[in-house]
């Protein structure tokens, strides 16, 4: 019987990683590899927004905006900035470097690895 996923009412999602590049092209630049789609189980993702500054051109009577999310997987799976990820059929760029909080100090449970996503446009 396969394990339960990390967290239970979490949803999955895809990592979108490239594969070892098959060669150079005739420029010398490396060929980008294959694209490997990996489902992610039980994963938590939480909308990120921002809030513009008060009385900004951006404000324009909105008080947030949603600019991507923020992905909650446990500590030590494998995560790259280079990752891009599957989000409710958005694709979206890791944002930064992920950050895995190890394990609690207080209650010496396992933490998450978390880390941005932000939708890719254009």
């Amino acid at each position: 019987m396969p394990s339960p996923a990390p967290y239970p009412f979490g949803e999955t999602v895809v990592r979108l990683r490239r594969g070892l590049s098959p060669g150079r092209d005739d420029r010398g630049h490396p060929i980008p590899g294959p694209l490997v789609e990996t489902p992610v189980a039980g994963v938590v993702v939480t909308p990120r927004q921002e809030t513009p500054q008060v009385g900004g051109q951006e404000q324009q009577a909105r008080d947030t905006v949603i600019v991507g999310w923020t992905v909650y997987d446990p500590t030590g799976t494998d995560w790259e900035t280079t990752d891009q990820v599957l989000i409710r059929g958005v694709v979206c760029e890791i944002t930064g470097e992920p950050g895995d909080w190890g394990r609690s100090p207080f209650t010496g449970t396992r933490g998450v690895v978390q880390f941005a996503a932000d939708r890719v446009t254009g």
